[in-house]
């Protein structure tokens, strides 16, 4: 009789468990609080809030610093998530490993455009 449990069960997987599960919570935090210190500048902004009340919000390099290490932490948070469907629901290998690295590139090239965004400013 085989048991599977106590010190000889044999564990499978990447073993990604709390290391992705700790990305997720500490991307979601700052993402939150980044959320926080946007609507506080935008409430903090007199008169309409056009074009160039917009480009004065994100114009300081602190403010373009945060925005860039949240676009860092969206990327990261975003793929944890997509990788961790893939490998829970894509059976196929090929398949899984293909939507995986259309992931990457896709994410990648987002982050290329928000960075191109932020730098226009």
């Amino acid at each position: 009789m085989s048991v599977n449990y106590g010190s000889k069960r044999i564990v499978v997987g990447a073993h990604y468990g709390l290391r992705d599960w700790l990305v997720q919570r500490a991307t979601g935090t700052l993402m939150v609080l980044f959320t926080l210190v946007v609507l506080i500048r935008v409430l903090a902004t007199s008169g309409p809030l056009g074009y160039e009340g917009w480009a004065g919000i994100f114009a300081p390099q602190w403010m373009k610093f945060l925005t860039f290490s949240i676009i860092v932490a969206l990327i990261w948070h975003v793929w944890v998530g997509m990788r961790e469907i893939w490998m829970d629901y894509i059976k196929p290998v090929s398949v899984r490993l293909s939507l995986q690295v259309f992931t990457i590139v896709w994410l990648v090239g987002c982050a290329g455009w928000a960075i191109q965004v932020l730098w226009r400013l």
